[in-house]
């Protein structure tokens, strides 16, 4: 049996490593504690600093409090049009709000858009209230939420951001939130994208998207920003510009990028530095798709199967970032079992796709039977046994 590569990555989270870090582009100084730059079309990182240290993650809590609220919406525990009531607890948050009072019933869509836009810390709590019950079991949810998403150095103590012992993330948790808040909520994306909103009976002065970016740059539409004076000022963003030409293999058509800048000392400097990377890994890198969702990769024989062969392929496309000029030094190499037996099931692992530019391997994709193929009848099989006895 021919050996079968072992994958040296997932799917997802693809970083740079080896000889090959040594010819990366490297990224502009960035005025911050933190940062981290994702490709979401390739799923690839490309630049990081101080990605996995502690830090308050401020307002960008409350992205996870919007997911929780997206998913009860999701599932039929909330609904956009129903109101909540405003408790006095909610009434009494410090720091950014709605500018809620007591005894109010808003509509849970209203509540999403002081959440996003305005940054409300009552608004943060009304849903939270609404949505579980009582902050406390809200909180509990955030923190299981965070541990299914993989976020291992994420704690949550309240969902608005407030200053509070023990309420801790990390750039990579941050941005492996955002990142599953827009794959899992597609049809909510619309909410980090508002510019401006006012709720009547409130100040209309408090109206304007605290991400100053939807301001100065189309292609940026989200994504959160947050400020204490523990956490300094942040900013996640996402980005997505078209790039109809790019790479000799075939182009995504579009790009997105994530960028997740924290600890800066502004307002303006977080807008400026996060603008300043997402142009940079929009210009010093092109994204290349090898092959499009279901397109085979290899097609080879199967044994002992009511089919004779079986298609082995990616349910999604298969795209890569690499340094701009980089795109023609792409190959791949396939490798499979050898002989393939039926029975195999759709979605299962059967063989690997090696990504290499020039002599360095940038990734092994699993290949995936893209069709079943059940088993042959008791001739056929023993028919094929004696094929593969005589070879």
């Amino acid at each position: 049996m021919k050996k079968l590569l072992v994958s040296l990555a997932a799917a997802c989270g693809l970083f740079w490593g080896g000889a090959w870090a040594q010819n990366m582009p490297q990224p502009p100084e960035i005025a911050a504690r933190a940062y981290l730059l994702l490709d979401l079309t390739s799923d690839q990182q490309l630049a990081a600093k101080e990605a996995d240290a502690p830090v308050p993650p401020a307002s960008l809590t409350k992205l996870m409090t919007a997911y929780l609220v997206f998913d009860a919406l999701r599932v039929g525990r909330l609904d956009l049009q129903q109101t909540l009531p405003v408790s006095e607890r909610a009434r009494r948050q410090p720091g950014s709000r709605m500018f809620l009072e007591a005894g109010m019933k808003v509509p849970v869509e209203d509540l999403i858009k002081g959440l996003l836009v305005q940054s409300g810390n009552d608004a943060a709590m009304t849903l939270a209230e609404g949505a579980a019950g009582s902050e406390e079991r809200f909180v509990q949810l955030m923190n299981e939420q965070a541990q299914a998403l993989g976020m291992k150095a994420t704690r949550f103590v309240n969902p608005t951001g407030l200053s509070q012992a023990g309420q801790q993330s990390t750039a990579r948790d941050l941005a492996t939130l955002a990142t599953r808040l827009l794959r899992d909520f597609p049809d909510r994306a619309r909410f980090h994208a508002i510019r401006k909103y006012h709720y009547e009976g409130t100040p209309a002065a408090n109206d304007s998207n605290r991400n100053l970016l939807l301001f100065r740059d189309p292609s940026v539409d989200g994504l959160k920003t947050g400020h204490t004076e523990a956490a300094g000022y942040c900013l996640i963003a996402t980005a997505q510009r078209e790039f109809p030409h790019l790479g000799s293999a075939g182009a995504p058509g579009a790009r997105r990028l994530l960028a997740v800048v924290l600890g800066a000392d502004s307002e303006n400097a977080r807008a400026t530095e996060t603008q300043k990377l997402l142009n940079w890994g929009f210009t010093a890198f092109e994204a290349v798709k090898l092959f499009e969702a279901n397109q085979p990769v290899l097609t080879p024989a199967v044994w002992k199967g009511q089919s004779g062969q079986i298609r082995l392929g990616r349910p999604q496309a298969v795209v890569v970032t690499v340094p701009t000029g980089q795109a023609s030094r792409l190959h791949t190499q396939a490798s499979r079992p050898d002989p393939l037996v039926a029975p195999l099931k759709k979605g299962q692992t059967s063989g690997t796709l090696k990504i290499l530019i020039g002599e360095y391997t940038l990734i092994n994709y699993p290949l995936l039977t893209l069709e079943s193929v059940d088993e042959a009848g008791l001739i056929g099989r023993a028919w094929d046994a004696f094929r593969l006895w005589v070879q």
